[in-house]
């Protein structure tokens, strides 16, 4: 069956190394012709370069599924929103400062980014994507119950303080959050409604597509549930060998436009 509609990764997929999507993957893109949808941890205010870059006007998937919307008239129009619980929010901010205090830390709402302090973190992921960050108290931001968290974000170069993180959230045993690896340094924490695979049922039930006319791109372990929902999941060839192990679809890395040979040989039209 014919491929009608493409689920795409930002970070490490179809962004280079330095964060941008370059002219190659773009006119690759637009060439090709696809529906294409973002599929991204990020929030909306993160994506929106990639969105002009490539020219799409449909859903988008921000927060790993915690937020679709559409970009109307310059304003980003929710169709379904996932955000975590409130007080749940505040445990895990209050935990991870207190008993992970090495870990560069902060949370975003629908539109805004905030974190207790400038670190080296938040300084690599401003130099990333571009975004201006809020410098205030957790308590302060969430004593207005108006302030919906959608994700909460753990940046640090030492893997092993993140994978303790990684295991004593699970120790935890929260059931309403899910927290994800992407990559080596990030680990990401969304309600546990905020899945890829739900983005992409949205999606597929809105355009009346099956699983076999999808295809998902992407190299993290928050990916996974995305590769689940599609025909043709295909991997980047800058993925850990344990991503690659669940597709026969490898292309090449986010640094030799890794999107665009995917899109050149794997999605090829018929």
């Amino acid at each position: 069956m014919m491929i009608k509609y493409l689920f795409a990764d930002l970070d490490g997929t179809l962004l280079d190394p330095t964060g941008k999507v370059n002219a190659e993957t773009a006119q690759a893109v637009q060439t090709r012709g696809l529906p294409v949808t973002l599929v991204s941890a990020r929030a909306p205010m993160e994506m929106q370069a990639a969105v002009e870059a490539l020219q799409l006007n449909g859903p988008q998937i921000a927060f790993n599924g915690g937020l679709i919307y559409e970009q109307q008239a310059g304003q980003i129009v929710p169709l379904q929103m996932h955000p975590m619980k409130h007080t749940r929010a505040e445990m895990l901010l209050d935990f991870i400062k207190n008993e992970f205090p090495g870990v560069s830390l902060s949370c975003y709402t629908r539109d805004q980014w905030y974190t207790e302090r400038i670190d080296g973190g938040v300084r690599h992921e401003q130099q990333l994507t571009g975004q201006p960050v809020t410098v205030t108290k957790y308590d302060d931001l969430l004593a207005d119950t108006a302030n919906r968290i959608f994700k909460i974000t753990v940046i640090t170069l030492d893997f092993k303080l993140i994978s303790a993180l990684a295991a004593a959230l699970k120790k935890l045993n929260y059931p309403d959050i899910s927290a994800k690896l992407s990559g080596l340094t990030y680990l990401e924490i969304t309600s546990d409604a905020a899945q890829k695979s739900r983005g992409i049922h949205f999606i597929q039930d809105e355009y009346q597509l099956a699983k076999a006319e999808l295809a998902a791109i992407g190299d993290s372990e928050n990916d996974l549930p995305m590769f689940e929902q599609v025909g043709m999941p295909i991997v980047m060839g800058n993925a850990a060998p344990n991503i690659q192990a669940i597709s026969p679809y490898i292309t090449k890395t986010n640094a030799e436009n890794g999107v665009a040979y995917a899109l050149q040989h794997f999605l090829k039209e018929d």
